[in-house]
Formats: structure tokens, C-alpha cells, sequence
């Protein structure tokens, strides 16, 4: 079973931004019954707000880390709070977890950079993320390096993982999740665009658009659908595109 089984958020009738995203104007309910959930739609859609809310909750600095990093006020985290936090609720299985991690691929610059003011004064901290500076890392590597040193237990809560790994480090993320997926000691909550790390056996596969939210199948997705019809036949998209 997963730690975290349900998310709810009632209507949003508070007047903010909120109520002019469809998937959580109305409320949503969310039974999650597998270790990797996935959240899909366009961008807008609502699926990173929602997993912001769910970091928040959880006591991970929304610029990334786990709890230690928890620094959402003060220094270069001040007054970076999640709109939604104060909504959603949480259902957990068989108690609330505070092991885990957040991460966005947009932030992680300032989360490398925060690891090395950390490490100025104790250098033992880079041994958590292969032993040197994510810095001194190319984007991809400094991410798997991060997944590897950093993921043991607990719910690991990504917002576009893929946005710095090549396809081929997307097939070994696909493989770290898998091995903390089978433990037993790890639960994935993951927005993404790709259609690669979606196909993953037996993950959960949320749909957010106009309609709300809905589960859905990997077939089924636009991201599925979409790519293998381009890659397919190319050139009729690309005469399409250039000649329209």
C-alpha cells in the first residue's frame, strides 16, 4: 500500500487564481493505489500547483530538499509558500510519513547552490550527492546524482524530472524508481511531459485538463497518442507545420 493514500481539495471559493484552474476549482478526490502516481496535462493545468500544496503539507521546502532543507522562510526561500497548502488534505497509510524529498526541475539551481553554502562549513554534506558539488555536475548528472545518493525511503514528490535528463538517464531514473518501487519503502509522486517515463509498469496515471481530473491509461494519454503518431511519419507533421 502506499503511504499516502488519498488527496482531497474542497471547491475553491476564496476568490484567488485558484478558482480559475478547472482541475481544482471543483474539488478533486484522489485515491492513489500504487507506489508511482503520475500527474499529466498541459502546462496551466493545475497538476504542479497541486504538488506544490502536497509538498507543502508534507514540510519539504518548496524550492526543494526533504525536511532538513525546510527553509520556506528566511534567506533565499522568504515568502515562497504554496497557495494551496492551507486545502489539501491528506490520507495516509498507515501514518504520516515525513521522510521524502521535493524537486523541481526549474529550481534546482538555487537548491545546488544552497547545498554548496551549506558545505562551506561542513564538506561532509557533498558525500550525500556522489561527493562533489551539483555545480561542478552537468544538469543530467547532477539529478541522477542526486536520485541516487538521496532516494532511499520515503514519498518523493517531482515536478518534471525529465526536464534535464537525457533519454537515456530518463531508462536509469525509470530504474531507481523501479528498485524503491519494489522495496516497498518508496512512494513517487511525478508531473511530467514524457512520454517515456509514463509507460512505467503499473504506475497510476492521473489526467488533468478542462474536464478536471480523471485516471487514465497510457494509451490513452496525448503524450502516448501524440508521439507515436510523429514518430510514426514525421514528415507529414513537418509538411503540415513548415507549408501551413
Amino acid at each position: 500500500m502506499p503511504f499516502l493514500s488519498r488527496i482531497s481539495l474542497p471547491p475553491m471559493r476564496d476568490g484567488s487564481y485558484l478558482q480559475q484552474i478547472p482541475c481544482l476549482s471543483n474539488g478533486l478526490r484522489l485515491e492513489l493505489k500504487t507506489n508511482v502516481t503520475f500527474f499529466v496535462g498541459e502546462n496551466g493545468s493545475g497538476k504542479s500547483t497541486l504538488l506544490e500544496g502536497i509538498a507543502e503539507q508534507c514540510g519539504f521546502s518548496l524550492r526543494g530538499g526533504n525536511r532538513n532543507h525546510n527553509k520556506n522562510t528566511g534567506h533565499r526561500f522568504e515568502g515562497y509558500e504554496s497557495a494551496l497548502a492551507g486545502h489539501v488534505g491528506l490520507g495516509w497509510t498507515p501514518k504520516r510519513i515525513t521522510e521524502g524529498f521535493f524537486m523541481r526541475a526549474e529550481s534546482f539551481f538555487n537548491f545546488a547552490s544552497y547545498i554548496d553554502e551549506l558545505a562551506v562549513d561542513d564538506g561532509r554534506i557533498l558525500q550525500a550527492y556522489g561527493g562533489r558539488s551539483l555545480h561542478e555536475q552537468s544538469h543530467g548528472e547532477s539529478f541522477l546524482s542526486l536520485f541516487n545518493n538521496q532516494f532511499e525511503a520515503g514519498i518523493y514528490i517531482l515536478d518534471e524530472p525529465e526536464a534535464a535528463l537525457s533519454p537515456a538517464r530518463i531508462l536509469a531514473f525509470m530504474s531507481v524508481i523501479h528498485q524503491l518501487d519494489k522495496s516497498g519503502r518508496a512512494q513517487f509522486l511525478i508531473a511530467t511531459h514524457s512520454p517515456m517515463l509514463i509507460c512505467y509498469p503499473g504506475a497510476t496515471i492521473y489526467q488533468f485538463d478542462e474536464a478536471g481530473v480523471r485516471e487514465t491509461s497510457y494509451e490513452d494519454t496525448e503524450h502516448y497518442s501524440l508521439t507515436k503518431s510523429f514518430l510514426d511519419n514525421p514528415a507529414v507533421y513537418l509538411r503540415h507545420l513548415m507549408e501551413g
